[in-house]
């Protein structure tokens, strides 16, 4: 095979790396189950009709095709897309299977989604998310949304990165005081100021003019809605000093000062209030989330979602939800690149038994048996060569500890090749640290 040219945007880390990934996996796992959030895990490709109902995605959605298929394109049951989120397939598998699941249901997913977007720093088209969503019939009690960034805040405060702050919208503010000023495309509206960050408040004021047909006095009223932001309900005063009414407007004010303050007493300082949060993506009803870690701003979410009320139907009976999700792969990616995060040896090996010769290798195997067997992660050296290259092998590989087999009824030893310390020790009873038995992230 010739020299293969890489793709762009489709991630491949090194084993160093993968070790932090799935320390990181593990953490947040860890998090989701202590919160009963239950796993599920659903397959790659949904229906184009179904993944195309979310909003402006079409241009992302990677189709799914024979070689072989027709040149008319995909039709029917074969017109399938790779999943770019974790929402819609929850959704799906929801409806799916309503008569076997208790509601509330709670489920985490962790998988691969793909998007056919331009690849740059801690965007990819292939990357792995963590999801959790609670899904109720027919109604969803709002103290569910008070409860994601609870979940989220204990999961990314057990790992190893910078602090987070998990800024926090709600829909029904945002249309409620769109319609309180008069505008009738409420939608449009939230896609344009979605853009804010991105294009600044005067482009933003021109798509509201083209888009949701605001004219300059609305456009401004706008713009000073998304300027609002607060690490507490005090934001709800600076709403309402704007001077517009709505019955939506009033309830979502009502739901964000909930979430923001049960967010304050379990963790302050973990959530703001921040009325520029729009999430551009359709389906969403009431709170929306981003999260930005702290000194990688300008990279913009790496967690993020909301509360959907349509998502999921099946004739007379919905099935609202509430979800959020962890962008694995982003937050890695950030951190590798900016050489943030290490890990303390490229392998799970903590000890190398060596050989002193291959007539003698089978003690060696033994003493490696007995070693895995309580848990202490080993490998036999790949040659009896002589025992200072054997040595270097480990040294090599970040591997703390080389173990000796002894020669003519003599005890074994174990070196620790860091400090020199070499002591007599039994396969059976001998444990390392507690700090080199895995390697550690940091």
């Amino acid at each position: 095979m010739s020299k293969p040219t890489p793709i762009s945007g489709f991630p491949e880390w090194t084993p160093g790396q993968r070790m932090i990934e799935q320390f990181v996996l593990d953490r947040i796992r860890a998090t989701f189950e202590l919160y009963g959030f239950a796993p599920l895990e659903t397959r790659s490709v949904e229906p184009l009709d179904q993944l195309l109902r979310k909003g402006e995605t079409s241009k992302e959605v990677y189709l799914l095709r024979r070689l072989q298929a027709d040149t008319d394109g995909p039709a029917g049951d074969d017109a399938l897309g790779l999943h770019f989120d974790l929402t819609v397939p929850f959704a799906r598998y929801v409806l799916e299977n309503a008569g076997k699941l208790q509601f509330p249901f709670r489920r985490y997913q962790i998988q691969k989604v793909w998007r056919g977007e331009r690849p740059q720093e801690g965007r990819y088209r292939e990357f792995l998310q963590a999801d959790i969503d609670i899904v109720d019939r027919d109604t969803l009690a709002p103290h569910y949304e008070a409860e994601m960034p609870l979940v989220i805040g204990d999961a990314l405060r057990s790992l190893p990165i910078p602090p987070v702050r998990i800024q926090v919208n709600n829909r029904k503010i945002c249309e409620g005081f769109y319609r309180g000023v008069g505008l009738t495309d409420p939608e449009a509206a939230l896609r344009a100021v979605d853009k804010l960050d991105k294009i600044g408040p005067a482009r933003v004021a021109e798509l509201l003019a083209e888009t949701a047909g605001a004219s300059e006095a609305q456009a401004k009223a706008c713009l000073a809605l998304a300027e609002i932001s607060a690490p507490d309900a005090s934001f709800a005063d600076a709403v309402r000093a704007l001077g517009v009414t709505n019955p939506l407007l009033d309830e979502g004010i009502e739901e964000l000062v909930a979430v923001v303050e049960t967010a304050a007493a379990h963790s302050p300082g973990l959530c703001v209030a921040d009325l520029r949060i729009a999430r551009g993506l359709d389906y969403y009803t009431g709170t929306v989330y981003e999260t930005q870690m702290i000194g990688y701003e300008r990279f913009g979410s790496i967690c993020s979602g909301g509360r959907y009320d349509n998502l999921a139907s099946s004739g007379n009976v919905s099935f609202p939800g509430v979800g959020i999700s962890i962008g694995v792969t982003r937050l890695l990616g950030l951190l590798f690149g900016a050489d943030a995060l290490a890990v303390s040896r490229s392998v799970p090996t903590c000890v190398l038994v060596a050989v002193t010769s291959e007539d003698e290798r089978a003690a060696s195997n033994k003493i490696a048996d007995a070693l895995r067997s309580r848990g202490v992660p080993t490998e036999v050296s790949p040659s009896a060569a002589k025992f200072g290259k054997q040595i270097r092998y480990a040294e090599r590989r970040g591997i703390p500890y080389v173990w000796f087999p002894g020669a003519d009824g003599a005890a074994d030893e174990v070196k620790d090749i860091r400090s020199g310390e070499q002591i007599p020790a039994a396969a059976g009873e001998w444990t390392p640290p507690r700090e080199d038995l895995k390697p550690l992230v940091s």
